[in-house]
C-alpha cells in the first residue's frame, strides 16, 4: 500500500462511524459499521431505508445521531457510489450538516461484492456493506465540487457544449434538406449561415420559385436585409443553378414546413450560443490568471474557460502530475513476469478535461510555433518516434505542466523554455 492509502485508512479510527449508502433516484439504503468492519445496528434494524427528500434526509441524520450517541462515536464518514446525478442532493445535505462524504469507484464495488457471500448477487441491501468495507480499507476518494466562480464556469460550459452540439446537429439537418431539394445551393453559397443564404432559405428555398422570381426580383429581396457584398451576379448564379437543379419536386409544401422548423430551431440555438459565449467571457474576466492563458497563441476564450472549468481551483493540487492524473492522462502498463504489455493512458479521470485538452491541442499545434515544433520533433525523431496521436497526448500533458507553472508561480508563458526538451535531446544525441 502506498502512503496515500495509509493516510486514508488512518482517517477511520475506533471513534469513526462509517456509513455505506446505496444511491437511487427515489429511495436510498444505508448501513453502519465501525473501523473493524463490524456492523452497528439501531436496535433490531441493520438497514436504513430513506427517501430522496428533505424529510428522508432528516430521518437519515437522526439515525446517524442516534448511532453515534449509542456507540460513543465522534466522527462519521458517509460513503456512496457516484450514481449519475442522484447523489448530488445527499452530498449537499451532508456538507451542510458537517458530515464528511467520500466516494468509492463503482467498478471496485462490482469486483468486491462477492467477497462476503461468494455470490454475484447485487441488491440495495448488499451494496451499502460493500461500499463501507472499501472505505475501511482506504479505497475511496474525496469528491471535489467547485464553488463560486468555478461552479458558475463549469455549469455554463456544460450548457455551451450542449448548445454547440445542438447547433451542429441542426446545421447538418439543414444541409441534408438542401441535398434533397436543392443540392446546387451550396455551389452558390459556400456558407449557408450567411445573411443572404438564410434570407434565401426563409423566403424562396425551392428552385422552381427562384426561376419564377428571376435575378432582379431576388436581388431586390436580398437588399431588404443585406446592404453590402451582394449583387446581380450572385443572383444570376442562383437562378442558373436553380434552372438546372436535380432536387426533388415532390412534397414541396411539407418540405417548406420542415425547413421552416429547422430554421426556427437554428435561430434558437444561435441565440442561446451567443448569450452563452457572452456569459463565459464575463466570467473569465473574474478569474485573475485567465488572461495569461488566453495570451498563449492558439488558445481562445472558450478553450481557456473549458480548461479552468474542469480543473477548478488548481491550488488544491500539489504538483502538475496530480492534474495529469485527474485528467486521466497518466500512463499505465499491463505487465507480468517476462511479459511487458503496452503502455497507454489510464482514462480514469475527468473525461471532459481530456476532451477539452485534446481539442485545444489541434489549434495549438497549428498556430503556436513551440508546440508545432515539439510535435514535429516527437513524431520525427530518430529514436523512438511517436505516432501523431501519441505526440498530441504528450503535448496535452506538457500543456498541463505549463499552465500549472504559470498559475501557481504567477508567471507569463515562455515559449523558449518549451524548446529546452528538443535542445537537450539533440545535445544528448550528438
Amino acid at each position: 500500500m502506498n502512503y496515500k492509502q495509509n493516510e486514508k485508512i488512518s482517517q477511520v479510527t475506533e471513534k469513526t462511524l462509517v456509513i455505506g449508502v446505496d444511491i437511487a433516484k427515489e429511495t436510498h439504503y444505508a448501513r453502519a459499521f465501525n473501523y473493524r468492519g463490524q456492523e452497528i445496528r439501531d436496535g433490531y434494524r441493520k438497514v436504513l431505508k430513506f427517501k430522496n427528500s428533505s424529510d428522508g434526509f432528516a430521518y437519515f441524520k437522526d439515525w446517524i445521531t442516534t448511532l453515534m450517541g449509542s456507540y460513543d462515536m465522534e466522527k462519521v464518514i458517509v460513503a456512496m457510489e457516484p450514481t449519475g446525478h442522484y447523489w448530488f442532493n445527499l452530498r449537499q445535505y451532508c456538507k451542510k450538516n458537517d458530515l464528511k462524504v467520500v466516494l468509492v469507484n463503482p467498478h471496485h464495488v462490482k469486483k468486491t461484492k462477492e467477497l462476503d457471500d461468494n455470490s454475484p448477487t447485487k441488491n440495495d441491501r448488499k451494496d451499502p456493506k460493500t461500499i463501507a468495507m472499501l472505505v475501511i480499507s482506504g479505497r475511496y476518494s474525496e469528491p471535489y465540487f467547485p464553488e463560486g466562480i468555478y461552479a458558475d464556469l463549469r455549469e455554463i460550459m456544460k450548457a455551451y457544449e450542449r448548445i454547440s452540439c445542438g447547433l451542429i446537429t441542426v446545421r447538418n439537418r439543414i444541409t441534408g434538406w438542401l441535398d434533397e431539394y436543392f443540392p446546387e445551393f451550396t455551389d452558390v453559397f459556400s456558407d449557408i449561415e450567411g445573411k443572404t443564404a438564410m434570407k434565401t432559405l426563409r423566403e424562396f428555398p425551392f428552385p422552381a420559385k427562384i426561376v419564377e422570381l428571376g435575378a432582379e426580383n431576388i436581388l431586390s429581396e436580398w437588399k431588404k436585409e443585406v446592404r453590402r457584398g451582394i449583387g446581380i451576379k450572385r443572383a444570376k448564379q442562383l437562378v442558373d443553378a436553380a434552372r438546372d437543379s436535380i432536387g426533388c419536386v415532390e412534397g414541396i409544401s411539407s418540405a417548406m414546413m420542415s425547413l421552416g422548423m429547422l430554421l426556427d430551431e437554428y435561430n434558437m440555438y444561435k441565440s442561446q450560443y451567443e448569450r452563452t459565449v457572452a456569459v463565459i467571457e464575463e466570467l473569465l474576466k473574474q478569474i485573475p490568471y485567465a488572461d495569461k492563458i488566453i495570451r498563449i497563441k492558439g488558445i481562445g476564450n472558450i478553450t481557456a474557460a473549458g480548461i479552468i472549468a474542469e480543473i477548478g481551483d488548481i491550488s488544491r493540487f500539489e504538483d502538475a502530475k496530480q492534474v495529469i492524473k485527474y485528467a486521466g492522462l497518466n500512463l499505465v502498463e499491463n505487465s507480468s513476469g517476462k511479459h511487458k504489455g503496452s503502455t497507454r493512458i489510464s482514462k480514469r479521470g475527468r473525461r471532459r478535461l481530456r476532451s477539452v485538452l485534446f481539442r485545444a491541442m489541434m489549434p495549438l499545434v497549428a498556430k503556436n510555433a513551440e508546440f508545432r515544433e515539439l510535435h514535429r520533433y516527437y513524431t520525427g525523431r530518430r529514436d523512438n518516434p511517436m505516432k501523431k496521436k501519441q505526440s498530441l497526448i504528450v503535448l496535452c500533458c506538457k500543456l498541463i505542466r505549463v499552465l500549472f507553472a504559470m498559475i501557481t508561480k504567477n508567471i507569463e508563458y515562455n515559449g523558449e523554455k518549451l524548446m529546452k526538451d528538443i535542445n537537450r535531446s539533440m545535445a544528448e544525441a550528438a
